[in-house]
C-alpha cells in the first residue's frame, strides 16, 4: 500500500513537472513570437521608409501599420503571460516573466534588426550588456 502511494506521488510530481515545463516552454515560445511582432512594429517602418514605394507614407499611416502589427504582438504576449504565470499554473513568477521578456526582446531585436538592416556593429560593450542580461535572468531564477 505504501509503495503504491509513493508511486502515485512520484507519478503525480512527474506529471506536474512535465506540465509546468511544457507551459514554461510554450510561454517562452509565445514571448519570442510576441517580441518579433513588437520589433517589427517598432522598427520595421524604418526599413519600410527605405523602399521607394512606401517612402512617402504619412506618419499616421505608419502609426496605423505599427498598431496593426502590435495587435498580433498582444495576441501572443497576453497568453504567454497568463500561461507562464505561477498563479495560473505556470512555472514563472511575475518578475521572472518580465526579465525573460526583456532578455528575449533584446535577442529578438538583434536578430530581426540584423535581418532588416544588415550587419550590426556590435562592440565589446554590447556583448558585455548581453552577458549581464543573461546573468540577470539567472539571478532572477536563483533561490
Amino acid at each position: 500500500m505504501l509503495i503504491n502511494i509513493t508511486r502515485l506521488t512520484l507519478l503525480t510530481l512527474f506529471l506536474i513537472t512535465k506540465i509546468m515545463l511544457q507551459k514554461g516552454i510554450f510561454s517562452i515560445l509565445l514571448l519570442v513570437v510576441s517580441n518579433t511582432f513588437m520589433t517589427l512594429a517598432w522598427y520595421g517602418h524604418l526599413r519600410l521608409a527605405q523602399i521607394p514605394k512606401y517612402s512617402n507614407l504619412p506618419l499616421y499611416g505608419v502609426i496605423l501599420l505599427s498598431w496593426l502589427i502590435a495587435l498580433f504582438e498582444y495576441c501572443c504576449q497576453v497568453p504567454a503571460n497568463r500561461i507562464g504565470f505561477i498563479d495560473n499554473g505556470g512555472p514563472f513568477s511575475l518578475i521572472q516573466l518580465k526579465v525573460i521578456q526583456e532578455a528575449l526582446s533584446l535577442i529578438v531585436f538583434t536578430v530581426v534588426s540584423g535581418m532588416l538592416f544588415g550587419a550590426l556593429n556590435l562592440h565589446w560593450n554590447h556583448i558585455l550588456a548581453f552577458i549581464l542580461l543573461i546573468a540577470a535572468v539567472g539571478l532572477v531564477f536563483w533561490k
